[in-house]
């Protein structure tokens, strides 16, 4: 898969191609990144990429051509089909199912806004989706890129050194949270491992992860609860943890 990132900060693409999951994809030759900075691509002496936003107020707003010339030539650069991001505030916000759908996606170009924000007429012409990390407000898109490339690269076939890890991970393939994970040693001054956990019962150790993953999920974001559509067993083993907790419903 390979990633194209419009960004004034060609340094954050060669950084983040160059460490932990994104990098190891890398070297495996899963995914690759190329960096467009919309600089190289701006008119004039002072190379300019912004201007003050029309009507009046703060801040500055990236200008149409530089970006449209940056985004064109990443396009142009390989034959695939390319899915135009933008990494906004105002995006869909970016969910696991929606990062299962990137990760089929040949090619994505991600746009990183500075500044007061991009042209409006650029995100009309050339932006085929506003994607959304959280409901707040950082300095340049290059943080959310960051994310998203991260999280579409651990579902490259490959790219994790355990082909379960993504399976099992928290927001997994079945929209629950993780269960609770524990390792050596078994006794310590802040408790002790469950002891299903030392039984070498895979059958009941799967029970009680799933149990505990429902329960968590119930706690801490029972909104997934209403879209991750329970089976009758996984609705007995909710009632079982509430039980165990003498819980009803969350408030």
């Amino acid at each position: 898969m390979r990633f194209d990132i419009v960004s004034l900060f060609p340094e954050f693409v060669a950084q983040l191609a160059a460490h932990g999951v994104v990098g190891r994809a890398g070297e495996r030759g899963l995914l690759s990144l190329y960096g467009w900075n919309p600089r190289d691509f701006a008119e004039g002496n002072y190379r300019r990429v912004d201007d003050r936003p029309f009507g009046g107020g703060p801040g500055m707003v990236m200008l149409v051509d530089p970006l449209r010339a940056a985004i064109r030539a990443a396009r142009a650069a390989d034959p695939a089909p390319a899915k135009t991001i933008y990494l906004s505030p105002q995006g869909s916000c970016l969910t696991q199912a929606k990062v299962r759908d990137l990760a089929s996606q040949p090619r994505l170009i991600l746009l990183c806004g500075r500044y007061e924000g991009v042209d409006e007429r650029l995100l009309q012409a050339e932006v085929d989706e506003e994607i959304s990390i959280g409901d707040y407000v950082l300095s340049g898109g290059e943080l959310a890129a960051a994310v998203l490339v991260d999280a579409v690269a651990r579902l490259q076939e490959g790219a994790l050194n355990d082909a379960d890890s993504a399976e099992q991970d928290s927001f997994g393939s079945d929209g629950l949270l993780d269960c609770p994970h524990y390792t050596r040693p078994v006794e310590h001054e802040l408790g002790a491992v469950p002891e299903v956990l030392l039984s070498g019962n895979h059958a009941e150790i799967a029970r009680w992860r799933r149990m505990q993953a429902l329960g968590r999920t119930w706690l801490r974001r029972p909104d997934l609860l209403d879209e991750a559509g329970l089976s009758k067993r996984d609705r007995a083993l909710l009632e079982a943890f509430r039980s165990a907790r003498g819980q009803g419903d969350p408030a």
